[in-house]
């Protein structure tokens, strides 16, 4: 009998173990981890189609990679950023719905024709462009509007909309396939901004010609059914992010980044490591180098001094804490308290996985989980599992 949790290390081994020689780091993404996160969050919105935002790489897990794995649970609506990353997608996922959050660039509504994606509209000036060109073009393209509900940042405000509504013939020169807007603080579910966007929300898209409605992002999935209306957004709880606060409804972890040490040597009782001489060891140490730094997305901010203790890494199921400051391309670990024979020159280490959670990491480097998933750098190389 497989005792519990040994598939999962197995799965992990073998993809280390699957690392190019030359590689400084292996970044593994499991498809079966993303697929079996988009069903739950399909189960939790069991009334409204379920989208995923890939923007960002798909956060830094490979966007048509994972675009693929996603429309092979039938996900058949996707968000992206930019243009280019439009373009990548739709080569993935040919027939899906494909809409560009960043809206319509000065004299870029050609491209979207090119690659039959969809403009995310969030001001007059970019209705008023995707109208004309519609106008010229004879045709009723579709796009998405989206409404400013008090984030103050990307979207209609409550004037521009009056303004439409007094002429809506603007409206009439394309298709407005979705109304949508985003929440602020859906991460606290009691926090009184979330009714007061839905509420506006409400309000203000009842103004706008009828469409499918879009309001939740991860975790306003989890702020219950009236949050939901015909599509959410699901994008970090996807990639095994915490969506709500302190919430034991977790994701599958679905990327995990392991270290090559390129060197072990002692240290006496007494030395510094690293730059600036921020950390003193205080016993005689052995100190494991390993090929990965903040040129590779593993923050700066996760090292250590005499003041602070870093993140930890993981070598065969032991703790080996980062001592000194991250560097480019290194960090150094305490491995004193780990056996000797499972801390060689071409090991790997655990540094974000089954023991370092993303969210753990997120909190030493003071930043959030999707920072952390973005930065993540292209010299690691990255091995897919699927299952």
């Amino acid at each position: 009998m497989t005792k519990p949790g040994t598939a999962t290390v197995n799965r992990q081994s073998h993809a280390t173990e699957r690392a190019a020689l030359h590689a400084p780091a292996a970044l593994t993404i499991d498809l079966g981890a993303l697929r079996r996160n988009y069903r739950k969050l399909k189960k939790a919105a069991p009334n409204a189609n379920c989208a995923a935002v890939v923007k960002a790489d798909a956060y830094g897990t490979g966007a048509v990679r994972s675009a693929k794995a996603l429309a092979e649970e039938g996900c058949d609506t996707f968000f992206v950023a930019t243009l280019d990353e439009a373009g990548e997608i739709r080569e993935a996922v040919p027939t899906a719905a494909l809409y560009v959050l960043n809206g319509v660039f000065l004299g870029t509504c050609p491209y979207f024709i090119a690659i039959n994606a969809r403009p995310v509209l969030g001001s007059m000036s970019e209705i008023e462009e995707w109208a004309h060109f519609n106008s010229e073009q004879s045709t009723r393209l579709p796009a998405a509007l989206h409404i400013d509900t008090g984030m103050n940042r990307h979207g209609l405000t409550a004037d521009e909309i009056e303004e439409i509504s007094k002429d809506s013939t603007i409206l009439e020169s394309f298709q407005v396939s979705l109304v949508m807007s985003h929440l602020a603080c859906a991460d606290d579910p009691d926090h009184p901004k979330n009714d007061e966007q839905r509420l506006t929300f409400d309000r203000l898209r009842a103004r706008l010609p009828e469409a499918p409605a879009s309001l939740a992002n991860s975790a306003g999935i989890f702020l219950g059914s009236e949050f939901h209306y015909d599509m959410v957004r699901p994008g970090i709880a996807l990639y095994g992010g915490q969506a709500l606060a302190g919430s034991s409804d977790a994701m599958s972890p679905v990327v995990r980044l392991h270290g090559r040490i390129v060197q072990v040597r002692p240290a006496r009782e007494g030395e510094t490591v690293g730059y600036g001489a921020a950390h003193a060891l205080t016993r005689p140490s052995r100190i494991a180098v390993v090929a990965v730094g903040y040129a590779d997305g593993y923050a700066r901010t996760l090292g250590s001094s005499d003041a602070e203790t870093g993140a930890v890494g993981h070598i065969g199921g032991h703790k080996a804490p980062i001592v000194g400051r991250v560097s480019m391309d290194l960090i150094t670990l305490d491995v004193t308290d780990v056996p000797e024979e499972s801390v060689y020159r071409g090991a790997m280490v655990e540094l974000l996985g089954d023991h370092v959670g993303l969210d753990d990491l997120a909190r030493i480097a003071g930043t959030i989980d999707y920072e952390i998933l973005t930065r993540l750098g292209r010299r690691h190389q990255r091995i897919y599992l699927d299952a």
